[in-house]
């Protein structure tokens, strides 16, 4: 983290360093190396989100330093993508508390006020094995996966017609199964069976309830089938964000922008950095070319993103 001027609030930029792996077999540019062509910046990052970084460099040069009245923070996280090890080692450690914060993610420059949390699991069954011409004599692992993707079903269901947020285009926790694999040849009774679901719960369901809600869910199964399921994470859980539609730095901000905030379905770092202070996501570029070969930013973003910079360092850091 990099600190300019003294004293107490201010305003914290920030946001992460890593990217995604890219497919080179789908990308027709250089991912690593900057080029302009058709009114676009070509690069792995540019949108998701190292170009954000370059804007606030580039906005520092002009801002004198002795001037500010309260400090300008930049932080620069690590491991976004997998784990937020960096956002969570911030919010753990850091003693700072700015007035407000802004994650440069690419949100076409609307502010985002709330985002849905992120859980990946894997849950695996434990059969017994054996040769398919006796089925008694085995425990078929994916009879009883089927047993228990039957009760999350229910569980999903009970999430959809439980839990609303109107603020989102889908108004409810959401639940998908990702992967699933089990077994190893026709003539053997499945010994193993694993599933991984991806669950999207709204602000306000906290991590805890959620995987009380898990547990019960599936409870049947481990009480027929002793020691046969377990459920591990496949990352930390990630929970779900929101900086309520009356908060002040909302309203600053709709002000500067002349834009309403809204709501998205992804998750970013803001639950960990919004227990420093007030946090929305705020950046140029598209969240549409994230995580795609041949990423890019526009150049129609420079011009805009430099002026809200300029007025937030203006409004939190230059003013007494």
């Amino acid at each position: 983290m990099a600190t300019f001027g003294q004293g107490e609030a201010g305003l914290l930029l920030c946001g992460h360093t890593d990217t995604v792996p890219f497919d080179g077999g789908r990308w027709t540019k250089d991912p690593f190396q900057l080029k302009e062509y058709n009114d676009k910046l070509y690069g792995l990052g540019t949108a998701d989100m190292k170009g954000f970084f370059a804007f606030i460099i580039d906005i520092l040069r002009n801002v004198d330093i002795d001037q500010l009245q309260h400090p300008i923070y930049i932080l620069a996280t690590a491991d976004e993508e997998t784990t937020m090890a960096g956002a969570r080692y911030f919010a753990a450690t850091a003693e700072i508390q700015p007035e407000l914060a802004i994650i440069g993610e690419p949100t076409s420059l609307r502010p985002i006020r709330a985002h849905k949390g992120h859980i990946a699991n894997a849950i695996r069954i434990t059969g017994q094995s054996g040769h398919s011409s006796d089925p008694e004599q085995g425990i078929n692992a994916i009879e009883l996966m089927h047993e228990t993707i039957s009760q999350l079903i229910l569980l999903r269901y009970r999430l959809k017609t439980d839990y609303h947020n109107k603020a989102f285009d889908i108004p409810y926790p959401t639940m998908n199964f990702g992967h699933i694999h089990g077994g190893d040849a026709v003539n053997r009774i499945c010994g193993c069976c694993e599933l991984h679901i991806d669950i999207r719960p709204l602000p306000g369901l906290s991590l805890k309830n959620l995987d009380e809600l898990l547990h019960a869910a599936l409870k049947p199964i481990k009480q027929r089938w002793p020691d046969r399921l377990t459920i591990e994470e496949l990352h930390p859980p990630i929970p779900g964000f929101e900086c309520t539609i009356n908060h002040n730095m909302v309203k600053i901000i709709e002000n500067l922008l002349d834009k309403k905030a809204q709501t998205v379905n992804y998750c970013t770092e803001a639950p960990f950095i919004q227990t420093r202070c007030p946090t929305l996501i705020l950046g140029p570029g598209s969240i549409e070319q994230a995580h795609q070969p041949d990423e890019f930013i526009e150049l129609k973003y420079i011009k805009p993103t430099i002026e809200l910079l300029s007025q937030m360092i203006s409004h939190f850091c230059l003013k007494k």
